[in-house]
């Protein structure tokens, strides 16, 4: 660690001195532009922030507009290994070095009294590198439309979100890293199996007195798609279903110091398109740690880094049917947090006939201190355990685990600037002999500068 501070000290300094009057100038973008009722901010006030309440946080005086942006850039010192490290089991070769940075644009429209619509836009993201919609999604509090008290009465409790949007299954989603929008995360990066995804459909909500519930209905996809499903040797059904998924728990607050929230989600999809499910695949701008524990082909060129963007993840591959519940607690006495996730799911993809399954566990431990709760220390525990799909060079189902503990320490300078640093040890278990991961571990450190306003 020392060696690193010496050495890039200056160019981290020179990163923040760039980023620096932009966040301040930030500070009274709020202001200038207003913003949006029923909405999670961008910056240090957003932490901890799961679904959005029904309190009306602006007097409706007429459409308002709203730009935020998210900045991550990072320096990485991450090693691998396997077991052979050769041939067809060869790993990415790695050095020490700053990822190109990533940006998120935020756009928030309050568009009538209690209609708030958002569009979110990579500008640039580990995935791809060009600028490209995240998605959209128009968010309905209350019915100025209807003129009606009945209806009136029952928005008082219910929220409408539809659109293509990131679905809410589960809670760990609220607290990951999404492009270059990482400041909600105190860890570099999501889980090992990183429920995740974009599809278009709608989600009902009802609250009150801190109970809270939740449908949702999407296509079940990634993107929009018009195709059918086609057979195959091991499943012959064309069928097309929809996703439906389901939440509900409580989130209290019992005096001043102290919150608990548990939370339980459950997400079903029969038979996806040819496009295939990606409930554990959906993420489109990629890992915090990048390259690392991928495989590099002997003898060819190297693959871009775009193309392995998901590094120190596991895809279970349920692409064409699934069913997973994710339980969710959250506990937090004065600056202590406790965050704990457990998830279970199965399925298989369109060449299976018997569904496999995967789970995994995780607790995240914080304590945030200093003025404001500015600064913070962390330890996450992550392990998952995936029943691997048979391949033609691996005809054998195999069960594998993949165990990760992570030290994190972060300071926001301001509301919107916050630097963090990571500690990272993960290690792959019980992988097949000709997967490249048998035998496979990495660890080393990560440090972010990251602004969201």
């Amino acid at each position: 660690m020392k060696k690193m501070t010496g050495k890039y000290a200056i160019k981290l300094a020179m990163l923040m001195a760039c980023v620096l009057p932009l966040a301040l100038a930030a500070q009274t973008d709020r202001e200038f532009y207003g913003k949006p009722s029923y909405w999670r901010p961008y910056d240090k006030a957003g932490i901890n922030v799961f679904e959005t309440g029904k309190v009306d946080t602006i007097p409706f005086e007429g459409p308002r507009i709203r730009f935020g942006a998210g900045f991550t850039m990072q320096f990485q010192d991450l090693k691998h290994e396997n077991a052979k490290n050769s041939g067809a089991t060869r790993l990415y070769p790695l050095q020490r070095g700053f990822m190109t940075a990533q940006a998120n644009l935020f756009t928030d429209v309050q568009l009538a009294d209690g209609i708030h619509m958002n569009v979110t836009t990579y500008l640039s993201s580990r995935h791809h590198n060009e600028a490209w919609v995240k998605g959209g999604f128009i968010q309905i509090d209350k019915a100025p439309f209807l003129k009606s008290k009945l209806v009136d009465k029952i928005m008082e409790v219910a929220t409408i979100k539809v659109g293509h949007m990131e679905i809410n299954y589960g809670d760990a989603h609220f607290r990951r890293s999404d492009g270059g929008q990482t400041l909600y995360n105190p860890f570099m990066e999501s889980y090992i199996l990183d429920a995740f995804a974009t599809e278009i459909g709608g989600e009902v909500y009802l609250q009150k007195n801190g109970l809270f519930g939740m449908l949702g209905v999407t296509n079940g996809m990634i993107k929009g798609s018009v195709d059918s499903t086609y057979k195959t040797a091991a499943d012959n059904n064309t069928k097309r279903s929809p996703s439906i998924y389901l939440k509900g728990g409580v989130d209290k607050t019992l005096g001043d110091l102290i919150r608990v929230r548990v939370s339980g989600s459950y997400y079903h999809n029969g038979s996806a398109a040819a496009s295939g499910q990606n409930l554990y695949g959906g993420d489109r701008s990629g890992s915090n740690y990048q390259n690392v524990m991928e495989n590099a082909p002997a003898g060819a060129a190297l693959a871009a880094s775009t193309a392995i963007a998901f590094s120190g993840r596991v895809n279970p591959g349920f692409t064409k049917k699934v069913d997973a519940v994710m339980l969710n607690g959250f506990l937090k006495v004065k600056g202590v947090e406790l965050f704990g996730t457990y998830e279970t799911a199965q399925g298989r993809n369109k060449n299976e006939v018997d569904s496999r399954k995967a789970s995994q566990l995780a607790g995240d431990v914080l304590y945030r201190f200093g003025k404001d709760e500015n600064f913070y220390l962390g330890a996450r525990y992550n392990t998952a355990k995936v029943e691997l799909a048979k391949t033609t060079a691996i005809p054998t189902n195999y069960n594998v685990k993949v165990n990760r503990v992570a030290l994190a320490a972060g300071w926001f300078m301001t509301r919107n600037i916050l630097m963090k640093a990571e500690l990272v040890d993960q290690q792959y278990k019980n992988f097949p002999t000709a997967d490249y991961r048998n035998g496979g571990k990495f660890k080393g450190y990560v440090i972010e500068a990251v602004v969201g306003f």
